[in-house]
């Protein structure tokens, strides 16, 4: 059976409304087409777009590692800055945990960049030495919070965690330290 004419116009008139109702939908959406697939990119929602960014920019583990924990050490100062801060007006427990979370969130993923970087064997020393150092000093000052107990009822189980995240973070590097095969050693040449 053949269509006419007139048939055929409406199908292709029909199509083009389909195409241009969807089309532009698609072209300006906030998301990528790709959302809610396995191949959508990750968004932390601790980090802001431009934190984000960084991190994407960055090409090797050692520089994702950083800025992982220099923003660690931001949540942490600005956690500081909060707990002493003194206006009646706003939500401060919420933000105190937010802070808190958003901390053992790039603790977190700290020690997640490290832990792939030693399985696929690519060199992330500075990395690694890096997490140890500041993260044995995140501690310290995360114990020194705990121990002053300053309205603590209010976030304590946040900076249980995030004590926990950091020392489980340490735990989990100096595993991967003794299981890491070593480099292969280069023979003399005669």
């Amino acid at each position: 059976m053949d269509c006419g004419e007139g048939m055929r116009a409406k199908l292709t008139f029909a199509m083009a409304f389909l195409m241009c109702g969807i089309a532009p939908g698609m072209l300006w959406a906030r998301e990528p087409l790709y959302a809610g697939t396995a191949m959508a990119p990750q968004v932390k929602d601790y980090l802001s777009e431009e934190e984000a960014d960084k991190i994407r920019e960055a090409r090797l583990p050692d520089a994702k590692v950083k800025l992982f924990l220099n923003f660690a050490a931001d949540r942490l100062k600005k956690f500081q800055y909060e707990l002493d801060r003194t206006s009646p007006e706003y939500h401060k427990d919420e933000t105190l945990n937010g802070l808190l979370n958003a901390y053992s969130g790039c603790i977190d993923d700290a020690a997640d960049v490290i832990s792939l970087s030693m399985e696929k064997q690519e060199d992330i020393r500075a990395g690694v030495k890096d997490m140890q150092a500041r993260a044995k000093v995140f501690l310290t000052t995360l114990k020194g919070i705990q121990a002053k107990g300053t309205n603590i009822e209010a976030y304590k189980e946040t900076l249980d965690d995030a004590i926990e995240g950091t020392q489980d973070a340490l735990q989990d590097i100096q595993n991967d330290l003794k299981e890491m095969t070593p480099p292969p050693t280069r023979r003399p040449q005669s």
